[in-house]
């Protein structure tokens, strides 16, 4: 629904508040990449793979134990 205006003022008013929200967005847009990319690194990968290992390792010989108490 297109918004009805009076005035120049109320549009420039209106293009303010749109052109702000527009550089809101993008800066939470900048956050979000930088969040991401620092949460994105070496050490989390690593640690994310030994965690994986690791339950797969916990699943297999519990598996193994048991087939063998049975």
């Amino acid at each position: 629904m297109p918004n009805n205006y009076n005035s120049f003022d109320e549009i420039d008013n209106q293009l303010k508040i749109l052109s702000l929200e527009r550089q809101i967005y993008k800066e939470r847009i900048k956050l979000t990449l930088k969040s991401s990319k620092m949460n994105f690194n070496a050490i989390n990968i690593k640690n994310e793979i030994k965690r994986a290992l690791q339950e797969q390792l916990l699943t297999f010989v519990m598996n193994n134990l048991v087939k063998r108490f049975r």
